[in-house]
């Protein structure tokens, strides 16, 4: 009887939880406004991150859209990696690359 209420206990929570993702694949606000140094991020995000990150949505890697980190806890998280996530080299991406990636990834927040 115990572990019938806790197994039902587990399915109903992991059930919450995995019905709570972000809906990111429409637009909310409208179009994303493109500067040059979103384009650029842009291009960087689909090169490096769409493949684990589509759209920024969770796929083989979580939602980035959601997740309002501070640009160094990203920084970091793409220079020396985590988990499963791989750690980007300057050789990969540089200062600047990175720079525009974070301006894409806080636009897409605000965007959604």
């Amino acid at each position: 009887m115990i572990r019938t209420a806790l197994l039902i206990s587990v399915i109903v929570s992991t059930s919450a939880m995995l019905s709570c993702s972000a809906r990111r694949s429409e637009p909310i606000v409208g179009p994303l406004s493109l500067s040059p140094e979103i384009v650029e991020g842009r291009k960087i995000f689909m090169d490096h991150c769409h493949q684990c990150h589509p759209s920024g949505e969770a796929g083989l890697g979580p939602a980035l859209n959601n997740k309002p980190l501070p640009a160094f806890a990203i920084r970091t998280q793409v220079r020396y990696g985590f988990g499963a996530m791989p750690a980007f080299g300057e050789d990969e991406i540089s200062e600047t690359e990175l720079d525009a990636l974070l301006a894409y990834l806080k636009a897409l927040r605000r965007h959604g």
